[in-house]
């Protein structure tokens, strides 16, 4: 398909730079393909799960993955910046660099803005587009911690052009259940979860199930094929264990709908169907590319927020509820003044039944 069948006029006044407050009060659309649209909020989501239902959620952890320092190459010195986008091994990370043109191979760099303690690395790898293979010294959980201890939130490109990093951003840019470090984006569907939202659907008989993947600065990437057939996805690492991909199963097949928060634990789940059109036990990447077209095997309801013109999430989205009823769905977010994007509302969407189901 031609990737200007996904484009849409956006007001720059709607992408929203911070989130709502408390995060269980942002709006939330309906999305039903038979029944039309419906005006919300995300505590609506009470009313709308029913008792059988399974909320799947993501719980990576977003590692503060934007470091800046000085990449040194003998007595010279510049300063330099990284986006942590994808884990290659315990001592390696694959990064977009600014400016990338700065960096050679094996270039030696300290990294922390001028910390006592920097955390040290150098470039192992190279490619055309300005991605850099870094190496650091330290690895495995001691450099999770050290991350975590130099780096600064990896807001999306559309919020950090307009505003700094703020303290805030390391706790609004986690979900309450994150658990697993190795994000480096948000699984933002989940942002407006609160404790108390999670244990109400629960006590009405809404069982709630973690799975894993690692978000990576690919999400952010914009299209650059003309058509769908040419584009090339970007690969991010995911998990679900045996016991949670049947206790999945065996609520859908009593008649419960999977019911997806966010992109990415759609990605996964439908990844771990395919083989065999049943979920199954998976670990080990994914590049799944969801179009228009695509056959859904395990996901019924996705919760999710609003999306980038032309981008493979709202790609995504038009193959779960239909083109038609999401260029509809967000020309009415766009009338009704909706927040749009990672700090943005919420949708609901049903998804589409095929013809021949």
């Amino acid at each position: 398909m031609r990737v200007t069948e996904f484009d849409f006029e956006l007001p720059e006044e709607l992408i929203a730079l911070h989130p709502a407050e408390p995060r269980d009060s942002a709006r939330l659309l309906l999305v039903d393909p038979r029944q039309g649209l419906t005006d919300l909020h995300i505590p609506d989501l009470r009313d709308l799960l029913r008792a059988g239902d399974v909320l799947v959620v993501n719980d990576t952890r977003v590692l503060p993955a934007e470091l800046r320092g000085v990449r040194i190459r003998g007595e010279n010195r510049s300063t330099v910046s990284f986006n942590l986008h994808k884990r290659v091994d315990a001592h390696t990370w694959r990064a977009f660099a600014r400016p990338a043109k700065r960096l050679a191979l094996l270039d030696e760099l300290e990294l922390g803005n001028g910390d006592a303690d920097p955390l040290r690395a150098r470039v192992a790898g190279k490619g055309d587009t300005g991605e850099i293979t870094l190496e650091f010294v330290l690895g495995g959980a001691q450099l999770d911690e050290a991350i975590k201890s130099h780096g600064a939130m990896p807001l999306p490109p559309y919020i950090g052009a307009k505003r700094d990093i703020e303290e805030r951003d390391k706790v609004d840019y986690q979900t309450v259940y994150a658990a697993e470090d190795g994000a480096v984006a948000a699984p933002t569907a989940g942002l407006h979860f609160t404790e108390k939202l999670l244990q109400d659907l629960s006590d009405q008989g809404v069982s709630i199930e973690r799975v894993t993947l690692h978000v990576g600065a690919g999400t952010f990437l914009p299209m650059k094929a003309e058509d769908t057939d040419d584009h090339v996805m970007h690969s991010e690492w995911g998990e679900i264990d045996q016991a949670t991909a049947e206790r999945i199963r065996a609520r859908r097949e009593a008649g419960g709908r999977v019911v997806a928060v966010g992109t990415t634990s759609l990605r996964l789940l439908e990844t771990a169907s395919r083989a065999t059109g049943t979920l199954q036990p998976f670990v080990g990447d994914t590049d799944i590319f969801i179009t228009p077209g695509f056959r859904f095997h395990t996901v019924d309801v996705l919760m999710t927020n609003f999306h980038l013109p032309k981008s493979t999430l709202f790609m995504l989205v038009s193959a779960f509820s239909g083109l038609e009823v999401m260029k509809n769905a967000y020309a009415h977010a766009i009338r009704e003044g909706y927040r749009f994007y990672s700090y943005g509302d919420g949708s609901l969407l049903l998804r589409a039944e095929r013809d021949d189901e």
